[in-house]
């Protein structure tokens, strides 16, 4: 269940988090579905309260998430309700968020901060906090509570040893990932075609269970090659995606568009042919039009979004969220 409150109501606080999303005008659609996909939700502004518990790391667009412990109109009825829970942490920090309608300056912030800071027993720890707290006014109400940011460890797959020129950028598998497996863990995945395993890396990254194909040798040496450079155990099958017999929860298909590996209508036909076998639910990357291909299949498209790329206006992904129609 999705939650999204209006000016100066009282949230239930017992299991709400408060997300803060970040973004640029091109993966403003691909960011909205995301989050209808994790959350069930639509993103009005770029926050969002949710009982729903997701990882800030493990999309490339949340940037912290906020266990609203503590809410009150009034900052002062919040620190009062802080200094009577008598909190006790070691190497303790403090961080102030601003979200869009917080006029408060900046010093009045710091002196905020300051204040929580001196009613929490223990030492407080810029640099390596084992706890992190967050304060923040949002829609009327002031929170606080155990924050949790974006790790950023995953930055380091742009780093991977072998990559396409025109591959899918990070932001975009992550998604990719989120939307196909709908904040479900235990949801097995199948990339079928895995290209260098940019997918793969977020998924294992992660947590979640993916498996990939690809047909071309060197590729797939490469892709294995990628996984082994960041520790990552997951399976990439050489062959043909209709040789796979598997069942999957959900299949991502990155269609063949780049000048080396252009895909004819027959063979974009092909593939989605054949992972439509493996899977009930597919998440399709495409630069054309094939809805028609979808719905030949036995799929319906339950949404879709385009993404542009940055300066290039007249190049355009569109990822077509499908099902098995019943």
């Amino acid at each position: 269940m999705s939650l999204h409150f209006k000016k100066g109501t009282m949230p239930n606080t017992d299991h709400t988090y408060l997300y803060k999303f970040n973004f640029d005008a091109t993966e403003l659609e691909l960011c909205s579905l995301e989050v209808k996909c994790l959350f069930d939700a639509s993103l009005v502004e770029k926050h969002l309260f949710s009982e729903i518990e997701v990882d800030p790391s493990q999309s490339a667009f949340i940037k912290s998430r906020l266990k609203t412990t503590f809410s009150s109109t009034s900052f002062d009825s919040l620190l009062n309700e802080i200094k009577n829970q008598n909190i006790h942490a070691e190497l303790f920090k403090v961080e102030y968020l601003v979200f869009k309608g917080d006029e408060t300056p900046n010093q009045e912030r710091l002196q905020k901060l300051r204040d929580i800071g001196y009613s929490i027993e223990g030492l407080h720890e810029y640099y390596q906090p084992t706890i992190t707290y967050g304060l923040c006014y949002c829609d009327g109400l002031w929170y606080f509570g155990a924050l949790l940011k974006d790790s950023l460890d995953w930055h380091k797959h742009q780093q991977k040893p072998h990559s396409f020129s025109n591959s899918i950028g990070v932001n975009m598998a992550k998604s990719l990932v989120n939307i196909a497996a709908q904040n479900n863990k235990g949801a097995s995945l199948l990339d079928a075609c895995c290209g260098m395993g940019t997918i793969m890396l977020e998924a294992c990254f992660s947590g979640n269970t993916i498996e990939g194909c690809e047909i071309n040798h060197k590729t797939y040496v490469r892709a294995k090659a990628n996984l082994a450079h960041f520790q990552y155990t997951s399976t990439i099958h050489h062959k043909d995606v209709k040789e796979l017999n598997k069942k999957y929860d959900a299949a991502i298909i990155d269609l063949p568009y780049n000048l080396f590996t252009l895909a004819t209508n027959e063979e974009v036909a092909h593939i989605i042919q054949s992972t439509s076998r493996l899977a009930d639910r597919l998440v399709i990357v495409s630069i054309s039009d094939i809805s028609i291909i979808i719905n030949q299949v036995g799929f319906q498209v339950m949404a879709s979004c385009m993404v542009r790329k940055k300066g290039k206006t007249k190049f355009a992904r569109r990822i077509w969220v499908c099902e098995r129609r019943k």
